[in-house]
């Protein structure tokens, strides 16, 4: 017996804000929202279809964005690491401070991927690209 990860959720401020930023990121769609609470997924899942999915193997998961009144204050204990598709990290990270991302310090020191944070200050990482050209298996 095994679970899925169907979701992830983030709390935050500004949920709608937020979630605008992660579908540029992501090329997701907005699935539901309310004011206090946006869940962002990947376009055209069809619950049936999606469920029989998940049920077969590992799905895109949601993230959903809920509102609290508390700011965040110290570095995230769960991160998200994103891998570019289209073009170089460098390429990927202009494109998404050109979103609101900013780079972050966490005492990384010299490593291979950026740090970032979202525009409410939850660090993400870019790792190296995927797309042609850019990587090949050994």
């Amino acid at each position: 017996m095994t679970s899925r990860l169907t979701e992830i959720n983030v709390d935050c401020a500004d949920p709608a804000r937020l979630a605008s930023f992660w579908c540029a990121v992501l090329g997701y769609v907005v699935l539901d929202a309310t004011d206090d609470l946006v869940e962002i997924g990947p376009a055209g899942r069809v619950d049936a279809e999606l469920l029989d999915g998940v049920r077969r193997g590992p799905v895109a998961p949601s993230l959903f964005f809920a509102r609290v009144p508390e700011g965040k204050t110290v570095k995230n204990r769960l991160h998200l690491d994103l891998s570019p598709i289209d073009g170089t990290q460098a390429e990927e990270v202009a494109r998404l401070e050109a979103l609101g991302a900013r780079h972050a310090d966490v005492g990384q020191g010299d490593v291979s991927w950026v740090v970032m944070a979202d525009p409410e200050g939850n660090e993400f990482c870019v790792l190296r690209s995927l797309a042609p050209g850019e990587f090949a298996l050994a």
